[in-house]
């Protein structure tokens, strides 16, 4: 409980103080990422796949309880955004391996 309070105020403060062009770009430039050094360069764009996939489900469910939906309306919408993707009930940013 303590830890979605956190998220949210977090998600909250960022997104009250961005300006909207901030966060327009934020939001739609993909983040340029240094290359692999001896890594699998297949795996690196799946991590990098996977982490935006749960960051759109995190901001979906932000929007949603903003949005003043029922928590366990947006709770579930988390968890079928992440399906496949994270860890435990509330889309945990450690991704599976």
């Amino acid at each position: 409980m303590f830890c979605r309070l956190i998220v949210a105020v977090v998600l909250a403060t960022v997104a009250t103080t961005m300006s909207p062009l901030a966060q327009a770009q934020a939001t739609t430039a993909p983040a340029k990422a240094a290359p692999a050094k001896g890594g699998d360069d297949a795996h690196r764009k799946d991590d990098i796949r996977k982490h935006r996939q749960m960051a759109r489900a995190h901001e979906e469910a932000a929007q949603c309880l903003e949005g003043g939906e029922k928590e366990s309306v947006c709770h579930e919408r988390l968890r079928a955004a992440c399906q496949g993707v994270a860890v435990g009930r509330y889309c945990g940013m450690r991704h599976a391996h």
